[in-house]
Order: C-alpha cells, then sequence, then structure tokens
C-alpha cells in the first residue's frame, strides 16, 4: 500500500489530478480543491489517503500532473 497526500494549501483546483486519476482524486464541493475520494481518506482526512499496488501508477501520473506539485505519493 502507499501513502496518498494532498497538501491541499498548495492546491490550486485545477482539476488535473482528478482528470487523470478519478479512483483516488475528486473536487471538494465546499472549496473546489482537490481532496482524497472518501472510500481511501485515512481516519475521514481529506487529504490523506492508502491506496493499493493497482492505483500506485495512476496516483503518480496524477502527483507527475499537479502544476504546483501539491500531491506525495509515499
Amino acid at each position: 500500500m502507499a501513502k496518498v497526500i494532498v497538501e491541499r494549501d498548495v492546491c490550486i483546483g485545477c482539476g488535473a489530478c482528478w482528470g487523470t486519476c478519478p479512483e483516488v482524486f475528486e473536487q471538494n464541493a465546499d472549496d473546489s480543491l482537490s481532496q482524497i475520494v472518501p472510500g481511501l481518506q485515512v481516519d475521514g482526512e481529506i487529504g490523506e489517503g492508502q491506496i493499493d499496488e493497482d492505483l500506485e501508477g495512476c496516483a503518480r501520473q496524477a502527483a507527475d500532473g499537479c502544476p504546483v506539485s501539491a500531491i506525495i505519493v509515499e
């Protein structure tokens, strides 16, 4: 499993991540910034998630495509 973090204080809400990997990322309805989809969030933290290996490539692609480098995949 990998840990995914959206640094929401850095995010600009451009949509590149959820456009690339909607299985992991989505737009927050309240502030339009990126968040981890609810089923993958850790302890209800919208900016932190745990993903299986099968989603890691997708999440890394989204991280690479983020124009402000707001996504970390560990």
